[in-house]
């Protein structure tokens, strides 16, 4: 148990110090192509173009680390995500920003997942729950307490800061791997070694997880528009960076604080529920995000925003981190991230044309109607394992 502990910490503050870099940029990159002349679209494509990476890549980083090892994989990402943080800072137009963002999205492709496939190796069995909450902590922590930081840094030094420190923290997760992390045990190595593979095709055609990658897409396409329109809309009346940066920390950290409690209500009780009942207040949430014209107005919506998440998170990633154990934890954690890049691909794109046809607040618009359609599919499919998901015994094929 020591050694599983060790494990998790270094795991954790790794994720947490790219989390971290990653959400200091979060409310400032709006801004930041803006300036570079990017339209509705352009900020769609740039914010796209990270997710559409992730999502051809993550699978096959997957699938591979399943049978060479974690560790490895985690660190050469790292050190390429390392130097990508640089690109923003050199980036002169639209265009190449954009390939920053998908180079970017390649590097990241092959950490924050492998990072989760590891955390699910290394997870008692029962407490599938209580683990990825405490790992799904690092993760809002980081992206809670960067967009702060990110508006902070813009206001008092400039724009590039928040790249150069993004930059730093990157570095810091690499050696956190690097020299605190221990390799792969044998019996973790040869179990993967051994597992039957199976296809990405064979695993949808079992209904609970084509349900819980469906809930996982679309979700993600509805809450794809606040971190990448939220700043814009916030700008028109007059909030500032920093103040942007508190409002997007409110809901993350929130999140983040809340997942180790969920966790463990998760591993007790029906991860099924919990994931119906984060969806309708994720919906809600982002329904009344137009009316909120005011700082205290956007910061009450996006404590809601928080708490949905908090309540479905532990409960999704426990269903996958189980079935993973049956397909290949790093599959199954590549094709729940896949799911969630896939929606953040698309809601950009849409939420790009709808503010520069009809307006920004449709793209709030769009967001809750695609949370109450993912509840929608992700119950249809879900509704025959009510009994069996608790139990752990839900069929691994069709």
């Amino acid at each position: 148990m020591k050694n599983i502990h060790r494990r998790f910490a270094a795991l954790f503050a790794a994720a947490f110090a790219v989390m971290l870099g990653m959400g200091i940029i979060v409310p400032l990159m709006p801004i930041y192509a803006e300036h570079m002349g990017a339209t509705g679209i352009w900020i769609g494509i740039i914010f796209s173009g990270f997710s559409l990476s992730r999502l051809i890549f993550m699978p096959i980083m997957g699938r591979i680390s399943d049978k060479k090892g974690r560790k490895k994989f985690i660190a050469l990402g790292l050190f390429f995500y390392t130097l990508l943080s640089l690109g923003y800072v050199f980036a002169e137009n639209v265009y190449s920003l954009v390939w920053v963002r998908v180079l970017h999205g390649l590097a990241s492709a092959m950490v924050i997942p492998i990072i989760m496939a590891y955390i699910g190796d290394i997870a008692p069995k029962g407490k599938e729950g209580r683990f990825m909450g405490y790992f799904n902590t690092s993760f809002f922590l980081g992206m809670g307490l960067g967009p702060f930081i990110g508006g902070f840094l813009n206001d008092a030094f400039s724009m590039n800061s928040a790249f150069y420190a993004m930059t730093i923290l990157a570095t810091l997760s690499l050696l956190i791997i690097i020299f605190a992390l221990p390799e792969e045990s044998a019996r973790l190595l040869e179990k993967a070694e051994h597992k039957k593979e199976i296809s990405f095709k064979k695993l949808l055609n079992n209904d609970l997880i084509k349900g819980l990658v469906l809930y996982r897409f679309i979700t993600a396409a509805g809450r794809g528009p606040l971190m990448a329109f939220l700043p814009i809309f916030a700008a028109q009346f007059k909030i500032t960076a920093s103040q942007i940066g508190f409002i997007i920390t409110s809901n993350m950290l929130l999140m983040s604080l809340l997942q180790a409690p969920f966790g463990r209500i998760a591993d007790k009780y029906s991860k099924i529920r919990m994931i119906i009942l984060s969806g309708i207040i994720s919906g809600l949430a982002l329904f009344i995000m137009p009316f909120m014209k005011t700082f205290s107005g956007l910061f009450f919506a996006n404590i809601f925003m928080g708490l949905a998440g908090a309540i479905g998170m532990p409960a999704a990633t426990a269903i996958n981190a189980i079935a993973g154990r049956k397909h290949g934890m790093a599959s199954a954690m590549g094709l729940f991230s896949s799911a969630m890049s896939a929606g953040m691909v698309i809601a950009p794109l849409i939420a790009g044309i709808l503010m520069d046809t009809a307006g920004i607040k449709y793209v709030f618009y769009f967001g809750a109607f695609t949370s109450f359609a993912g509840i929608y599919f992700f119950r249809f499919y879900a509704k025959k394992y009510k009994r069996v998901i608790e139990e752990e015994k839900y069929p691994v094929t069709a």
